[in-house]
Order: C-alpha cells, then structure tokens, then sequence
C-alpha cells in the first residue's frame, strides 16, 4: 500500500476567490487519485494532531519565534496578508501546523516502510524564510522534515530535491550551512523569486541550482537529470531523500513558462527511484487543476512499479 497523508483541514486554509493556491488544487487531485486505476493500493492517513507532537523546536529551527508568533496573531485576528501574495486567514496557523506534521508523519512512513510515501498537504513551505512567509508560504516543510529526519536513527544524511518550478529560497537558507543535508533546485530562471543562481553552491558545496530558460522542455530537463541531478544525489548517498514536488512546471500552469508535460514527472521519479526507494514526496505549487492531479498521479503511478528504468529519448541538436 502507498502512504498518502491528508486531511481534509487542509482546504481550510482560505486565499480568497482568485488566488491560485486555492483549495481546489487538492480536491483536484483527491479526486484524481481516487479514480486512478491503482486507487486500491493507496492508504489514506490522516495526519497526527499537532497538539501530539513536540513541533515548536522543530518550527523555532526553522524559524523565529518572533514570526510564528506574528503568524498566530494575525490569524487569531481574523486574517491578514503576510505579503501582497500570501493570505493568512482566521484557520491558517492551525491548518499551516497541520501541514508540517503531515511532513514529519511523511517522514515516518518512509523510513517505516523504507518505501515512498506522498503529503499531499498545504500550505506550501519551500519560499518560507527564517523571519516570514513569502510567496504563499506559511511554514518551511520540507526543512522541517529533514530536520527532524537527522533525528531519527540511522539517518546522517538527508537530500531535498526541489522540482518546483520557482527556487526554495527558503529551504536552501535553512540548509545550506548544514553538511549532512544536500539541496537540488531546478528552476526557471528568471522568474520568482529571484534566486537560485547557478553559482550558489553551499557552504559545504551541498547545494546545486540548475537554472532552465522559458520554453524548456523534457529535452533539456533530462540530459540534466542525467548529467547533473543524479550524480549529485546519488554522490551524496542520502539516507532519506525528499522532494519538493511543485508541479508548477507544466506547459499548462499559468504561473510559469516550462513546458513539461505531466508524464514527465513520472520520469522524474524513476531516477529518484534509481537512487534510493526511501523518498518523501510532499506538494508544493502547480496551479492548473488538471495538470496537477495528473502529475501527481503520474509521480505516485511510478512508485507503485517495482523496478524502474527511464527510457531514453531523442535529444535535438539545436
């Protein structure tokens, strides 16, 4: 059975009527998952209560008591705006713990299971600095998670791979001092939020930003997972990786201009297979309903086959 940890608390973290992390993006992909083909070897979790979990040093790792208090605040208050993109509405700071203990039961699943495991929670995490949220994003989850993964037994060293279309600003300035966790960001460059330069390499050379150009395709993406990503990983040996699976990369996603296709993440996932069967997949963005869910399912899809083998295409020489 795969794990996929959800709740449905989750759609009430509220951004108003026109934004784009909607809570739709996860009824969509509920739906979707429900009426896959594999739906019977999915176990549905629901996430445990926060109230159960000690997260304020995991959060105060993350992040400055003086902004989760500020997040409380303005939620107690009714809502609010931490920026002219991310709404903080009267459930966000309950709904935005939620979302982290949904990464860390992500984390127990998969070193349980030693298999993958999928949050699908929100809101995302991987623009959320030290002292504030940006760029719809209340807490960092995926931090989080590999910080408390370095808790656990038998872990030395945790990977983070970021496929969402726009840089983790945040996950990469609360990891890039640590040695013992890695970060590989593909993006495209330039669009928000700015960083996630090629030169950026870490403290440790731990951190790696492959920038991709509008208009990129699986044609570039690929040679790059080949030549870069996968090396890079697999060099590090992670004993849990975790992706920031963004799915904001799709041709049909109105907030970027990659054109991946939603099977391409499918391929994705095969040579995160190849490295290592013990990954958290845990949302970040992907704003076009349809092609979200279907990448999602196209990332579980490929979880579920044994072995795994991505098939070589035809590279263009222009």
């Amino acid at each position: 059975m795969f794990p996929v940890i959800y709740s449905d608390e989750f759609l009430d973290h509220q951004t108003g009527s026109y934004h784009p992390e909607k809570p739709e993006r996860l009824t969509a992909i509920v739906t979707a998952l429900k009426e896959a083909a594999f739906a019977n070897k999915i176990e549905w979790r629901s996430p445990t209560p926060p109230l159960e979990r000690s997260l304020m040093s995991l959060l105060e790792k993350a992040h400055t008591q003086r902004y989760i208090y500020k997040l409380q605040e303005i939620a107690l208050a009714g809502g609010g705006h931490l920026d002219g993109d991310t709404p903080v509405s009267s459930r966000s700071y309950d709904v935005a713990l939620l979302a982290v203990s949904a990464w860390l039961d992500g984390v127990d699943a998969v070193l349980t299971t030693q298999n993958p495991a999928f949050v699908l929670a929100r809101p995302p995490g991987h623009h959320a600095e030290k002292d504030g949220g940006m760029g719809f994003c209340l807490f960092a989850n995926a931090a989080i998670a590999a910080f408390y993964a370095m808790k656990q037994p038998g872990i030395n060293r945790v990977a983070i791979l970021d496929w969402d279309v726009h840089h983790g600003n945040g996950t990469q300035a609360m990891v890039e001092t640590n040695p013992q966790i890695a970060y590989c960001s593909l993006h495209q460059y330039p669009c928000y939020p700015g960083t996630g330069k090629a030169t950026e390499r870490g403290y440790n050379n731990n951190v790696l930003n492959l920038t991709f150009p509008p208009g990129s395709d699986i044609t570039i993406y690929q040679p790059v997972f080949e030549k870069k990503v996968v090396p890079f990983l697999s060099n590090f040996q992670p004993d849990l990786l975790i992706v920031s699976a963004g799915y904001d990369a799709n041709a049909a996603d109105p907030l970027s201009s990659i054109n991946l296709q939603p099977e391409d993440f499918g391929l994705f996932t095969d040579y995160c297979l190849g490295i290592t069967r013990k990954i958290l997949f845990g949302l970040e963005g992907g704003y076009d309903l349809s092609a979200l869910s279907q990448s999602v399912v196209a990332t579980i899809e490929r979880c579920l086959v044994e072995t795994t083998s991505p098939p070589p295409i035809e590279i263009s020489e222009n």
